[in-house]
């Protein structure tokens, strides 16, 4: 070596070399996981060790199928759709819940704002008129009074013979509206009367909006808006549906770590942490065509989806092409996963060989508005799936149809946002 290092080559590592550090490092963010899922003290540090390791099985996937030609065929053949299952079945309780909060959040959204509340007997005193007599017993205008004794006489002409003065005659106001739930004080009727319970049903029924009790205050907590019969019918049943979902892909992901076959992954990962079956030819073997080639084929699918109908906002394709009556998942969405799926094969091959460029903003924010079409699509099937359910109310399938078609304008939106992202530069071009 010259003084100040002049002269010196640079020393390029072997591209074999790069692909066996990525995936050792990737096996041993699996084995750490798998620790940490083992000894979890609370359901969010399971939940979390659970996406760590659908995150390296993820990876460690994707480099065996992108690199296939530099890794012992039969080994990475044998391995890849095995980490496809793990990842597969521990993302699905985790799918469950998020559908779910989506689902509920727009059916809050969908019930406006938080409506007024009638104000509760003894929670603010009529105001009183200037210049009006003031009770007979002396007591303030504003103070509890004891109910009038039932019996037979109208309480107004009870109320006469108390004080003395002439019984008070109605007044018609054709024009007012009730405003309270409970009568004055002075005109109660007694129980057996007619039309005192009509009377005061009615009131209540003019007074009260769905979701408030009869003290004039909201049932629902946080301060929103009181769901209409329709969508509280509606959120019930999701919540059932997709909570016992919940509940069997939990028990089915619990399952399937305590499994033989997840063992012998497990030893397979564990192998690959220390020793990586490249083929014999690995040597100086370039990495960069097979990186290519992930981004030519997500080229070639974006090429193939809409893209100049999902530039244009409020299009409504999405939404008219899912009202369907058929169960299955709509067609028309099947080339936006497959390009979600390309997208990661393509970003997680780029790690490998620069570990920075995976986290470019323009492919970053691209993978955003795919996992929110994917999030949005499913939402709405899980609602059109709950529209199907045999004997429901009219006005509760009202609800999931317009819950379901604005999840297809989720996924619209998503497809607008994707293609703005799509369309600019790529990092690094001037």
């Amino acid at each position: 070596m010259t003084p100040g290092g002049a002269g010196v080559v640079p020393q390029h590592p072997d591209p074999a070399d790069v692909l066996a550090r990525h995936l050792r490092a990737r096996a041993t963010e699996f084995l750490r996981a798998l620790r940490l899922h083992r000894s979890a003290a609370t359901p969010e540090d399971s939940a979390e060790a659970a996406r760590a390791l659908r995150r390296a099985a993820r990876r460690i996937g994707a480099a065996l199928y992108t690199f296939q030609p530099v890794l012992d065929p039969a080994w990475s053949q044998t391995l890849g759709p095995e980490l496809a299952w793990v990842s597969g079945t521990l993302s699905q309780e985790d799918a469950c819940a998020t559908r779910l909060t989506r689902l509920l959040e727009a059916l809050h959204r969908f019930s406006g704002p938080a409506a007024p509340t009638a104000p509760s007997a003894g929670t603010r005193p009529a105001p009183r008129t200037p210049g009006a007599p003031a009770p007979a017993d002396g007591a303030p205008p504003d103070a509890p009074r004891p109910a009038a004794p039932v019996s037979g006489a109208p309480a107004p002409a009870r109320a006469a013979r108390a004080t003395g003065a002439p019984p008070a005659t109605a007044r018609s106001t054709p024009t007012a509206t009730v405003t309270a739930t409970v009568p004055a004080p002075g005109d109660r009727r007694a129980e057996d009367e007619p039309g005192a319970v009509v009377g005061r049903l009615r009131a209540e029924d003019v007074t009260r909006t769905p979701g408030q009790g009869r003290d004039g205050t909201s049932r629902t907590a946080g301060g929103r808006a009181p769901l209409a019969v329709g969508a509280a019918k509606a959120g019930a049943l999701l919540e059932r549906q997709l909570t016992l979902a919940r509940t069997r892909a939990h028990s089915a992901a619990l399952q399937a770590l305590g499994s033989a076959r997840f063992h012998a992954v497990a030893d397979q990962v564990a192998v690959l942490a220390s020793e990586v079956p490249l083929t014999k030819a690995a040597g100086g073997v370039d990495l960069r065509p097979p990186a290519d080639t992930a981004r030519e084929r997500l080229v070639a699918a974006v090429a193939a989806l809409p893209l100049v109908t999902a530039g244009s906002p409020y299009n409504a394709e999405a939404l008219v092409h899912g009202l369907s009556p058929d169960p299955a998942p709509h067609p028309q969405d099947a080339p936006w996963h497959q390009v979600r799926l390309l997208l990661r094969l393509h970003r997680y091959a780029e790690e490998v060989l620069d570990p920075a460029a995976g986290d470019d903003p323009r492919l970053r924010a691209a993978g955003e508005a795919l996992d929110r079409h994917r999030d949005a699509a499913e939402a709405a099937a899980a609602a059109a799936q709950a529209a199907r359910t045999p004997r429901i109310a009219p006005a509760t399938a009202y609800a999931l149809g317009v819950l379901h078609a604005g999840q297809r304008h989720e996924v619209e939106a998503a497809r607008y946002a994707f293609q703005r992202a799509w369309q600019k530069p790529p990092a690094g071009t001037p």
